[in-house]
């Protein structure tokens, strides 16, 4: 029996700022952003939406009545949590109607959490066969204006949901896990911005794939040429491609040529959204699979890091008809019907913030796509409600 996705879905809110147009502001030579660090836009997050409704929207898009009735579990993967103790999954459940008798758990290591929530959602449904998991990645990338991080912002939800016999990407046994404490990034509990020590933090991702993957193929017997594609968690996606360039060599040039290839398939949505951090790696497997041509049986892998420092390369076969199964309804189309505002306008938006008194606190959703938003608080509960 194999066991892995059977769905995947994707939300983020339909506002954008050009990076060029940032690049200008910030008085940056535009191809410092649209080519060193490989980002086009980047989604802007409004007060509106945090990393429970982007959740609860990303998994509209692909619940059914039958995934509800066996969903028995959410493992909710972020570093944007929106309280110390409840976890994001149980509003989640709420929201999307769920069984009561569900495990409803929040994940936490940096970009991380999402794997750990996949891998451990796969043990799950190995032993219960019946039953799915639904598990998410979301995450709001915040390290202020007129940083050198603000290039690397953004936000957005994946949806997955983990099942026995599944329709889009069976995952294969065999991982490789590597953590060690490191502080490259990290953000304290009184702050609303990530510290990160980017030189380091590149050093230590790329140090960790090669580590991996290395070790992956000693216990597996597997060479790069067993993969069709490698996708990477792409917090900016010139950081993937600096990782598949330290590997190419082990293959002839036809193909360093493909697996190239599939990388440029794999970022295309990552340029247009900025960086999701724990659902990075899965939009980018989502870009892969909705551009890619990659036929049934091939091999994908997976590499996930997160801050601090936690990474594991894992690897997929493609499913049967795995692009009928995909669920993404003209994503390109959708992409580009989001509005670009003005820097001065996403500079207002990224400056507002909840009151931190104890009054109430009411707002309204601009965001036009998606049905799920947060409404405010009222005596110092989040209320999230439907359009």
């Amino acid at each position: 029996m194999s066991v892995g996705i059977s769905k995947i879905g994707f939300f983020a809110p339909d506002e954008y700022i050009s990076l060029a147009e940032l690049a200008e502001q910030r008085g940056v030579e535009p191809g410092k952003y649209l080519i060193g660090i490989g980002q086009e836009r980047q989604a802007v997050i409004p007060l509106s939406q945090d990393v429970v409704s982007m959740a609860a929207n990303a998994a509209k898009t692909i619940l059914d009545d039958e995934d509800r009735s066996s969903i028995d579990m959410i493992l909710f993967g972020t570093e944007t949590g929106v309280d110390n103790s409840k976890s994001a999954a149980i509003y989640l459940q709420q929201l999307l109607h769920l069984n009561s008798n569900i495990r409803t758990v929040e994940l936490k290591q940096a970009c991380y959490g999402a794997t750990a929530g996949l891998l451990l959602a796969k043990d799950y449904v190995t032993l219960h066969p019946d039953k799915k998991v639904l598990v998410i990645g979301a995450d709001i990338a915040r390290y202020g204006l007129n940083t050198a991080g603000e290039v690397t912002q953004g936000g957005g939800a994946i949806a997955m949901i983990v099942s026995a016999n599944p329709q889009i990407l069976a995952i294969e046994d065999q991982t490789v896990h590597l953590s060690e404490d490191i502080m490259d990034f990290w953000r304290p509990l009184d702050r609303r911005e990530a510290i990160v020590d980017g030189k380091y933090s590149t050093e230590v991702y790329l140090r960790f794939f090669q580590t991996v993957f290395e070790e992956y193929k000693t216990q597996t017997s597997l060479t790069l040429n067993d993969f069709g594609a490698l996708v990477f968690h792409l917090p900016f996606t010139k950081m993937g491609l600096k990782a598949l360039k330290l590997v190419l060599n082990q293959v002839d040039e036809e193909n360093q040529e493909k697996l190239l290839s599939e990388f440029e398939n794999s970022r295309r949505y990552n340029r247009q959204v900025g960086n999701l951090y724990t659902g990075s790696l899965y939009l980018s497997l989502l870009s892969l699979l909705d551009n890619t041509k990659l036929s049934e049986g091939a091999r994908i892998g997976l590499f996930s890091y997160g801050s601090g420092a936690e990474g594991e390369f894992y690897s997929g076969l493609l499913q049967k008809n795995y692009k009928n199964h995909l669920n993404i309804a003209r994503m390109t189309e959708w992409l580009e019907q989001r509005k670009k505002i003005s820097i001065a306008q996403y500079e207002e938006v990224f400056n507002q913030a909840l009151p931190k008194g104890e009054e109430d606190f009411n707002i309204k959703s601009n965001v036009k796509k998606g049905q799920f938003y947060f409404a405010g608080l009222k005596d110092q509960k989040r209320i999230y409600r439907a359009k």
